[in-house]
Protein backbone atom coordinates (compact mmCIF):
# COMPACT_ATOMS: atom_id res chain seq x y z
CA UNK A 1 0.00 0.00 0.00
CA UNK A 2 1.28 3.82 -0.81
CA UNK A 3 1.56 5.98 2.39
CA UNK A 4 0.05 8.82 2.45
CA UNK A 5 1.61 11.35 4.48
CA UNK A 6 0.26 14.15 6.43
CA UNK A 7 2.02 16.33 9.76
CA UNK A 8 -0.46 18.17 11.25
CA UNK A 9 0.81 18.58 13.90
CA UNK A 10 1.83 22.79 13.32
CA UNK A 11 -1.36 23.25 11.49
CA UNK A 12 -4.50 25.70 12.54
CA UNK A 13 -7.85 24.35 12.73
CA UNK A 14 -9.41 23.46 10.32
CA UNK A 15 -6.93 22.86 7.76
CA UNK A 16 -6.18 19.23 9.09
CA UNK A 17 -9.65 18.57 8.00
CA UNK A 18 -9.75 20.11 5.29
CA UNK A 19 -6.13 18.18 3.65
CA UNK A 20 -7.10 14.75 5.43
CA UNK A 21 -11.01 14.91 3.56
CA UNK A 22 -9.48 15.82 0.55
CA UNK A 23 -6.59 13.06 0.49
CA UNK A 24 -9.59 10.52 1.56
CA UNK A 25 -11.44 11.69 -1.36
CA UNK A 26 -8.77 11.53 -4.14
CA UNK A 27 -7.23 8.19 -2.73
CA UNK A 28 -7.58 5.00 -4.19
CA UNK A 29 -8.16 1.31 -2.33
CA UNK A 30 -4.34 0.73 -2.22
CA UNK A 31 -3.65 3.84 -0.46
CA UNK A 32 -3.84 5.21 3.13
CA UNK A 33 -3.67 8.01 4.63
CA UNK A 34 -0.62 8.45 7.78
CA UNK A 35 -1.49 11.60 9.73
CA UNK A 36 -0.20 12.38 12.57
CA UNK A 37 -1.81 15.03 14.84
CA UNK A 38 -1.22 16.90 18.38
CA UNK A 39 -5.03 15.65 18.98
CA UNK A 40 -7.02 12.94 18.28
CA UNK A 41 -9.02 14.43 15.39
CA UNK A 42 -12.66 12.96 16.48
CA UNK A 43 -14.42 14.68 13.17
CA UNK A 44 -12.42 12.72 10.63
CA UNK A 45 -12.52 9.41 12.39
CA UNK A 46 -16.15 10.02 12.24
CA UNK A 47 -16.22 10.60 8.87
CA UNK A 48 -13.99 7.52 8.25
CA UNK A 49 -16.94 5.44 10.45
CA UNK A 50 -19.80 6.77 8.27
CA UNK A 51 -18.31 6.10 5.07
CA UNK A 52 -16.93 2.12 6.48
CA UNK A 53 -13.18 2.83 5.86
CA UNK A 54 -10.64 1.23 7.89
CA UNK A 55 -8.86 3.47 10.66
CA UNK A 56 -6.25 3.13 13.65
CA UNK A 57 -5.21 5.58 15.70
CA UNK A 58 -2.84 5.55 18.25
CA UNK A 59 -1.05 7.88 20.83
CA UNK A 60 2.56 7.51 20.96
CA UNK A 61 4.62 8.51 24.27
CA UNK A 62 5.13 12.04 23.03
CA UNK A 63 1.44 12.37 22.88
CA UNK A 64 1.21 12.84 18.95
CA UNK A 65 -1.76 11.08 17.84
CA UNK A 66 -1.12 8.33 14.55
CA UNK A 67 -4.25 8.28 12.15
CA UNK A 68 -4.31 5.76 9.62
CA UNK A 69 -7.20 5.71 7.24
CA UNK A 70 -7.79 3.36 4.14
CA UNK A 71 -10.94 2.97 1.88
CA UNK A 72 -10.12 -0.66 1.53
CA UNK A 73 -12.05 -1.80 5.10
CA UNK A 74 -10.01 -5.08 4.96
CA UNK A 75 -7.01 -3.70 5.18
CA UNK A 76 -4.93 -3.84 8.70
CA UNK A 77 -3.58 -0.15 9.36
CA UNK A 78 -1.99 -0.93 12.90
CA UNK A 79 0.81 -3.13 10.66
CA UNK A 80 1.68 0.37 9.04
CA UNK A 81 2.20 2.12 12.16
CA UNK A 82 5.19 3.81 12.08
CA UNK A 83 6.32 5.00 15.91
Amino acid sequence: MKKIPLDAREMAHPIPLQLALNHLQAMSKEEYLYMIHRKKPIPLIEVAKEKEFAHFTHQDNKENWHILICKNSQADLEELLDV
